[in-house]
């Protein structure tokens, strides 16, 4: 077994020196990762092809799911026949390392890290109608690969010809619509195809992803052509965020249900300082147990929950990091100082009740807190 990977290896080709290669970086460094999702057809892979072949001085290990027809480097790779993951990872003109994987992309990052010091950066792509979420939950619950990778953030992929029709699609009763998840589920979102449509056209889809996620920030562009530096290291959840965050949270406003009705943003801020175990409390409550409900009676069900808190006893700012049922809370450099201390959290999800969530956060966290 060992001399037939051997001979597959030494077929692999020899990566060719560009100019101003970056240095090697220090293998105990954590590797961020970035996960790019998309509806089928958005550009996702258009996106991907357009970092693998591009010089850019950056030294990118691209996870591609599924080649479709006509991609740019499909004909270098080698996919086996049964379909199973080829675990050769093909290193490519411009410093990038690339393979195909027909599963979530897990093995192919754990064979990757064996080449650890040849790529600075991971980009994984989910398949079209993949919960970014559950591919992101991974992260947090694998400590052995959390010790060698961080995610970096969430870029969803939405064709400005088609997005609305894919927000329109009616879903059974109890049924996200995969497109709504994944822009709420997004940190970045890049409007691909613009030339395909009219200013009015564009604005209204504009207007309707930030219905859905009031953090989102937008890109557009045509052939997926984009900036790296801003797709690259967004550090959405990791306490490196910190100001930044503090900052994006102040703007934040909650919105109106979209196209489908259901999924939004509900912001709000409290003022004061809680105990961190009766936080626990409220959010597990609210994302576990679901017993936290809305104006209806029915339970809500948060995708994504960002937030800033002041924790007793605490000094610094504390962020609030939550997908679906995982969360975290992770002390960030931000020291509150003389700023006045408040709590400022984030939801995005399905049948969310701004004043509900609020009333519940003030009697069980700040109320409860007060009664120990």
């Amino acid at each position: 077994m060992d001399s037939v990977m051997m001979e597959e290896e030494d077929d692999c080709p020899e990566l060719v020196p560009i100019d101003n290669k970056p240095s090697i970086p220090d293998v105990s460094e954590q590797i961020p990762v970035t996960i790019i999702t998309g509806y089928l057809g958005a550009g996702k892979t258009t996106l991907l092809n357009y970092i693998l072949t591009e010089q850019h001085n950056k030294r990118i290990a691209v996870i591609l799911n599924e080649f479709g027809e006509g991609s740019a480097v499909e004909k270098s790779l080698a996919v086996s026949q049964s379909g199973e993951l080829y675990e050769e990872w093909l290193e490519l003109r411009n410093g990038c390392l690339c393979c195909s994987v027909k599963d979530n992309g897990f093995k192919a990052i754990e064979n990757l890290m064996e080449k650890k010091g040849k790529f600075d950066y991971i980009l994984l792509e989910t398949t079209g109608l993949a919960d970014p979420g559950a591919v992101a939950s991974m992260f947090w619950v694998d400590a052995e690969l959390g010790s060698d990778i961080y995610l970096d953030g969430i870029v969803t992929v939405i064709d400005a010809k088609y997005g609305l029709q894919h927000l329109r699609e009616e879903k059974p009763e109890g049924l996200v619509n995969e497109a709504a998840r994944q822009i709420a589920l997004a940190d970045l979102t890049i409007i691909n195809k613009t030339d395909l449509v009219t200013e009015g056209e564009l604005e209204q889809l504009r207007d309707t992803v930030r219905c859905i996620n009031g953090l989102v920030k937008i890109l557009e562009t045509q052939k997926s052509r984009v900036d790296l530096s801003q797709v690259l290291d967004l550090h959405s959840f990791d306490n490196k965020d910190g100001q930044n965050l503090a900052e994006k949270l102040q703007l934040v406003k909650t919105t109106r249900p979209h196209l489908d009705k259901s999924i939004l943003t509900v912001t709000f801020e409290v003022p004061g300082s809680l105990e961190e175990d009766v936080l626990n409390v409220f959010i597990q409550n609210l994302l576990w147990e679901k017993t936290i409900l809305n104006k209806e009676g029915r339970a809500m069900n948060v995708i994504r929950l960002k937030g800033l808190v002041s924790v007793a006893g605490k000094s610094h700012q504390v962020m609030l990091q939550g997908v679906h049922e995982l969360y975290e809370l992770d002390e960030t450099p931000q020291l509150w100082g003389e700023e006045p201390r408040v709590n400022r959290l984030v939801f995005i999800g399905r049948e969310l009740d701004r004043d509900s969530l609020q009333e519940q956060f003030i009697s069980t966290v700040l109320e409860g807190g007060e009664r120990k």
